[in-house]
């Protein structure tokens, strides 16, 4: 249609007003209205240790088969795009849990929540990354971090493949920043604190070679699990209740009290246990089973629980 003089500027106000209602619709926009599109895609990431990934656009229907992942993906925003976490990814609470299993992931399974993003902490050979891969579905593995860099890394690449990548870098940042003050806030004892972390009742460890060893040489802990190797048995070894009764600790960490059920008092009644330093000071400290065995967000509440056990035990 040709425009005469007259209409045409009637035409422009209108379609000004039309814009205006447009751009107040989106400054309004309710909070469950699809999350709007990311910056960056397309993109190539490369994870550690694995191969160039490529996105075309932000991925709108993520499966998180890793607990780790799952709590970082709400943390740097993306929680809206997530459509289903594995059983074992209990945290945040409103996460979409389900029956898949991140350690024996079944490709139909998956496939049945039409994802175009699966994040996994392992894929052997790569045959899930295969088949996921005739699905149409994007494969990110992310292997258990090693180092706190590590983690902090898997965060920024979290936020950049989900289209959040400021906040990934901005958790990132904050995370880090909060650690090193905690650690630089906590008084360091003349002589360095012995310490014993457990897994479960059947004394197995860790040792300092391992990402939760590394947090605990942050407050320059001695590991008595380290032995003359501390890469050896993988980082894990187990040890014996007369090592540790030797060793004499000063302070005990227990990372097995959700699913085991102990605690400072079921400690000091095993058979010898009452002697040790760290069940007489009282430093026997109880974790979060799942905070002290990942490496996502919440991992500034195990070192703030380290930090706390550190200053009782150097008074």
């Amino acid at each position: 249609m040709i425009m005469s003089r007259r209409t045409a500027p009637l035409l422009l106000l209108l379609a000004a007003l039309l814009g205006a209602s447009v751009l107040s619709g989106c400054a309004t926009r309710d909070d469950d209205a699809p999350p709007e599109v990311g910056t960056g895609f397309p993109l190539e990431v490369t994870p550690p240790g694995g191969a160039p990934l490529k996105f075309d656009r932000e991925p709108q229907r993520i499966v998180s088969l890793s607990p780790t992942a799952t709590e970082t993906l709400f943390a740097v925003g993306a929680g809206r795009q997530v459509v289903a976490v594995d059983s074992q990814s209990n945290f945040p609470e409103g996460a979409p849990h389900s029956r898949l299993s991140a350690l024996t992931p079944d490709p139909a399974a998956i496939g049945g929540y039409a994802p175009d993003l699966v994040i996994v902490s392992a894929d052997a050979g790569g045959k899930l990354t295969t088949a996921l891969d005739k699905l149409g579905a994007k494969t990110l593995v992310l292997s258990d971090a090693k180092t706190l860099d590590d983690a902090f890394a898997q965060f920024s690449l979290l936020g950049k493949v989900t289209g959040h990548p400021s906040e990934g870098e901005d958790l990132a940042k904050r995370t880090r920043g909060d650690i090193d003050k905690i650690v630089a806030d906590t008084p360091k004892p003349a002589t360095p604190l012995t310490y014993y972390h457990e897994l479960d009742q059947t004394f197995y460890s860790l040792t300092s070679a391992t990402f939760i060893g590394g947090v605990y040489s942050r407050f320059g802990l001695v590991n008595i699990a380290d032995g003359g190797d501390p890469h050896a048995a993988g980082g894990y070894p187990q040890l014996s209740a007369e090592r540790i009764l030797k060793a004499d600790p000063k302070l005990i960490f227990l990372s097995d009290t959700k699913c085991c059920g102990q605690n400072a008092q079921s400690v000091g009644a095993r058979p010898g246990w009452n002697t040790l330093s760290a069940v007489k000071s009282g430093t026997v400290v109880a974790l979060d089973d799942d905070v002290a065995s990942r490496w996502g967000p919440r991992i500034t509440d195990l070192v703030r629980a380290v930090a706390a056990a550190v200053t009782k035990a150097g008074k």
